[in-house]
């Protein structure tokens, strides 16, 4: 596996939690996705993503159609993509990716976590320089596809050359930026996207002990608990079981 997938595997600890948590959660993104781009899944590459996603996921189709149809009508709540930095206990760094509808109860129930843990949370952009945002596809390889073609294709839109092949699947990292250049390319060349997300892999890592390394597992449930949570990355160096 790659140095990535290891760094991606132990920041976002048990991501998705129950399976309650991860439809909120995908809705949540749904109508995101819906407000920006429209309802058309074809027409809306992010919806798409989203979807696909989704489906991964096994989030029921019944549910997804209701989530766009909803994210269309009147009543649907305005949600917004905030990030919070800051530092947990031992000196890790944290960041938290959340969509909101109320701002002001958010911040306030991460600020708690933080407090609780003996942590402090930060400005905007605090810590933002202590992680790589990165643009993530897993796709189904194709029989005969040579990997470093592909990749070779692909540097000119930031792809990282560091990949994860897990025999049937292949994992590819991309600057945020290109995130929909990528999908472009790999939609009109028939490749199987399985799904595609944002992450953020640290620039440093830092490494603690099994019971500091505990404290920063709770700390992170804890903050993933809060439904208004997508994501929680650390800078804590995987364990030499997690690599």
């Amino acid at each position: 596996m790659g140095r990535a997938f290891e760094y991606r595997k132990a920041t976002k600890m048990k991501r998705w939690g129950n399976m309650a948590r991860t439809f909120t959660r995908i809705g949540k993104q749904i109508a995101i996705a819906v407000k920006a781009g429209g309802p058309d899944i074809e027409n809306n590459p992010h919806l798409r993503a989203v979807v696909a996603n989704a489906k991964r996921e096994n989030m029921p189709k019944d549910n997804v159609e209701r989530a766009i149809k909803n994210a269309m009508g009147k009543d649907q709540k305005d949600y917004k993509e905030m990030v919070y930095e800051g530092y947990g206990p031992f000196g890790i760094a944290v960041l938290v990716e959340t969509a909101t509808d109320n701002t002001t109860r958010t911040v306030a129930n991460v600020r708690s976590v933080f407090n609780k843990f003996g942590g402090t949370l930060g400005t905007s952009g605090s810590l933002d320089f202590m992680f790589s945002h990165k643009s993530v596809f897993t796709i189904a390889k194709k029989e005969g596809m040579s990997v470093e073609d592909l990749i070779l294709e692909l540097i000119d839109f930031g792809v990282d050359e560091d990949v994860d092949d897990d025999g049937d699947e292949l994992t590819i990292y991309g600057e945020f930026q290109s995130f929909n250049l990528i999908q472009k390319y790999l939609e009109e060349n028939e490749y199987e996207i399985k799904s595609s997300e944002f992450t953020r892999i640290p620039t440093d890592e830092k490494e603690l002990n099994a019971e500091q390394r505990a404290t920063i597992e709770k700390m992170v449930e804890r903050l993933e608990d809060d439904e208004d949570v997508q994501n929680v990355y650390t800078n804590l160096k995987p364990a030499e079981d997690e690599e």
